[in-house]
């Protein structure tokens, strides 16, 4: 089964946790989040390995940086 990176948009909001959860039970990995507001908590109850930005461009530069590291860094799927 293939296993799959995800970076995720919003991470204080209302669906966000479903989407966490439904990523670390599957077997798949949370490597960064975008979100102005601070809902860390929650991030690092799900995946605490994950990066978290507020600033976009700053989000946007660290999944690039993923994607040239290789295959098992890049981001896969953005919610």
């Amino acid at each position: 089964m293939n296993k799959f990176n995800f970076a995720i948009i919003g991470a204080a909001g209302y669906i966000a946790p479903r989407h966490m959860k439904a990523i670390k039970d599957t077997g798949n990995k949370l490597l960064a989040v975008l979100d102005p507001f601070d809902s860390i908590g929650i991030i690092d109850s799900y995946s605490p390995e994950a990066d978290y930005f507020r600033e976009s461009e700053r989000f946007d530069r660290h999944l690039d940086k993923l994607r040239r590291l290789g295959e098992d860094k890049k981001i896969h799927y953005v919610s």
